[in-house]
């Protein structure tokens, strides 16, 4: 078959994957084909259009390396990020609710005992406690949190030049499933700008920031693992984040202790398997 117009190229393409073996990737290769097809015949780009969109995803896999992945920045602003996790995260009543990994989560945190202050990073202290339970309630003894956050700068370990300050760390709960350690307070900040998706947000009048907020990664026997925030009430990019990953149950109050530090408390409740 050949001589294909806008009219019977869609189908061609389409058949010459309909032989695929694996059934789920006939699927998604189908589907691909039809959402972008669609796609191309309702904004009918120029040459020059196509081209410029092929050199922006060419930029944006060459801002990619070890620590920063502009790809995932990208499905971050597109809503595409918190799309897949909504589907991927149908929880039951009671469960924390999930949100974006972001592109800064780095393998191998340091286990540090409960207690702990991260050190190395100029900032306001703050507290940090709560308790991790299955989704009934069930306390949850040693469960494994994976923390990490910005600076008062807004800046992540991995955006540091030199020696990083102390912005992770991994904890395990107690017999109780509690957890409390120190660390400074973050603020809301900019996603990197410096790149093909930063050039994105300004073309199209959208501001980068996301509002302050700590990261949480908590996994127990038994449970589904959860990838969450912990917002701060009164953000003012609450309602805009840059990455859409705001959920009202994940906003609390940033308060202070009698001794006038701050504290964040936050109860976590995991899914359990099924």
């Amino acid at each position: 078959m050949r001589d294909f117009d806008e009219t019977t190229i869609t189908d061609a393409v389409l058949a010459r994957f309909a032989a695929t073996p694996d059934p789920r990737l006939r699927e998604v290769m189908q589907a691909l084909v039809r959402h972008l097809h669609g796609f191309v015949r309702e904004v009918e780009p120029t040459m020059a259009e196509w081209e410029a969109a092929i050199a922006f995803l060419t930029a944006t896999g060459h801002k990619c390396d070890d620590k920063r992945q502009e790809f995932i920045l990208l499905s971050d602003t597109l809503g595409v990020s918190m799309l897949v996790d909504a589907i991927n995260n149908r929880l039951p009543a009671g469960a924390t609710p999930s949100t974006v990994l972001g592109p800064f989560h780095v393998q191998g945190a340091v286990e540090k005992p409960l207690g702990a202050t991260l050190s190395g990073a100029a900032g306001e202290a703050m507290r940090v406690e709560g308790r991790v339970t299955s989704a009934d309630g069930t306390p949850l003894p040693g469960a494994e949190l994976d923390i990490w956050h910005s600076d008062a700068d807004g800046l992540y370990d991995v955006q540091h030049h030199g020696e990083p300050p102390e912005l992770r760390a991994r904890f395990r709960a107690d017999g109780e499933g509690r957890f409390h350690f120190t660390t400074i307070a973050p603020t809301a900040y900019p996603v990197p700008t410096d790149g093909p998706v930063g050039a994105m947000l300004a073309a199209t009048g959208r501001h980068p920031m996301r509002p302050a907020h700590v990261h949480f990664m908590i996994a127990a026997p038994g449970h589904r693992r959860l990838v969450t925030h912990v917002f701060a009430a009164g953000d003012p990019y609450l309602d805009s984040d840059a990455v859409f990953g705001v959920k009202d149950a994940l906003v609390r109050e940033w308060t202070r202790d009698a001794d006038g530090v701050r504290a964040l408390r936050y109860d976590f409740a995991l899914a359990p398997l099924t």
